[in-house]
């Protein structure tokens, strides 16, 4: 990742099926898990369902795994 303290405006996005929409620009959006920074040329993980996006895999997987355990 780049330097995270030029980091500008958060992104406003709807997420959609293989794509997203940006609904109002910015230079990253913040990861549901994790917190941290994701430079919108990095985003490749979110949820549909939830409207939230993920740093990775593991922070996608763990955001189900903690919606199952809520459930259960």
């Amino acid at each position: 990742m780049s330097d995270l303290a030029n980091l500008g405006a958060e992104a406003k996005i709807k997420y959609l099926d293989g794509d997203f929409i940006i609904e109002h620009p910015g230079t990253h959006v913040t990861c549901a898990v994790t917190g941290k920074p994701i430079l919108m040329d990095m985003l490749r993980y979110w949820s549909v369902d939830f409207q939230e996006p993920y740093i990775d895999a593991a922070a996608s997987l763990q955001a189900e795994q903690q919606r199952q355990q809520k459930n259960s």
